[in-house]
């Protein structure tokens, strides 16, 4: 979405309120927040992974933007390159002054051409909380969206639980979808929906009408096994991969199994155990009745217990890492050419 002469990367809807100035940011519109469920409403309205983003001559640049729900903080990057991280304080308008990196002017320009991001684009990073924009002051530069060749070529549309929305890592940069991202080149489209990833007929008939990714992950299951019935699951389950395949044929969709969790190895199975296991099953039947539909298994990717956090169910910064690495060697071959 480009807003203002900035890009709005993952924003799908901008909304403006009478007593709060500024634009919020939402990776959901309108009609699919408001028919989740509780939990689904508010974490639909959480911007993680959106990015501010924009091109400028000028040396110095500020934003400024707030989160309107809860404390939380800001990544900013020049192209791949980490730059500087900001706390946020709730219903605070806070105005980041931003230099471009001086060392830059006398390294060699070849370094960076394979760089994911091309040098010059300004990438503001928002996390887990309802982020707000309020503007950029260019002191009299210039100032435009960034070109598409200034971009990384493909875009990886990722549905999932509260672990594919950030939980646990210690930023939105990361999480296991940010890094895979970073090592395979991909511009991140997160629509995470923590512990309200339920697979609506809304949700599936929202993503399956969505024409700006070139490949999507949809890690399904983990939130449904103490509400749903198996039943319930593959009926979901099938009419989001049936609505997403047939929406954009040729474009691969990658189904992924329950990361390993405290449940995976329980010694007496508790119904959402037994739930986890038999919805597991369902996905690799259901991956094998379309075409263009791969499976990935959780335990490829969550490899080790020891990615886990105190919860047995979360991974951690290391966890995500280690995610990020076997997931790369797995969705390497599947990329579009």
């Amino acid at each position: 979405m480009i807003h203002r002469n900035v890009e709005l990367h993952n924003v799908v809807e901008v909304e403006s309120r009478e007593f709060y100035p500024g634009v919020g940011l939402h990776r959901f519109p309108a009609s699919v927040r408001n028919a989740l469920g509780k939990r689904g409403k508010l974490v639909s309205r959480q911007s993680s992974g959106c990015e501010i983003r924009f091109v400028s001559d000028s040396p110095q640049v500020c934003v400024s933007l707030s989160s309107f729900d809860s404390n939380g903080e800001a990544l900013v990057f020049y192209g791949d390159i980490f730059h500087s991280k900001h706390s946020l304080i709730q219903g605070t308008i806070h105005t980041i002054l931003l230099e471009k990196p001086v060392e830059l002017e006398n390294m060699n320009a070849k370094v960076w051409s394979h760089a994911n991001f091309s040098l010059g684009v300004w990438r503001v990073m928002t996390g887990r909380y309802h982020a707000v924009f309020h503007g950029v002051d260019t002191f009299g530069g210039d100032c435009r969206p960034p070109s598409a060749s200034e971009l990384p070529r493909l875009r990886w549309l990722a549905y999932g639980s509260s672990i594919t929305h950030s939980a646990h890592a210690t930023h939105q940069a990361n999480t296991y979808v940010s890094q895979t991202a970073m090592r395979l080149g991909l511009d991140v489209l997160n629509g995470g929906l923590s512990g309200a990833c339920l697979c609506e007929r809304e949700v599936a008939d929202y993503l399956s009408e969505r024409e700006d990714w070139d490949i999507a992950t949809l890690e399904i299951g983990v939130n449904m096994r103490s509400g749903f019935s198996t039943e319930q699951f593959r009926k979901r389950a099938d009419y989001l991969i049936e609505r997403m395949v047939n929406k954009a044929p040729g474009k691969p969709v990658v189904l992924i199994t329950s990361f390993p969790n405290a449940a995976s190895v329980e010694l007496n199975p508790s119904d959402s155990g037994k739930n986890q296991h038999e919805f597991n099953h369902i996905l690799r039947e259901l991956a094998s009745c379309y075409t263009n539909v791969h499976l990935f298994e959780g335990s490829d990717i969550l490899s080790s217990y020891s990615g886990l956090t105190y919860d047995m169910i979360h991974p951690s910064d290391y966890g995500h890492a280690l995610m990020a690495e076997n997931l790369s060697r797995l969705l390497r071959p599947v990329l579009p050419v």
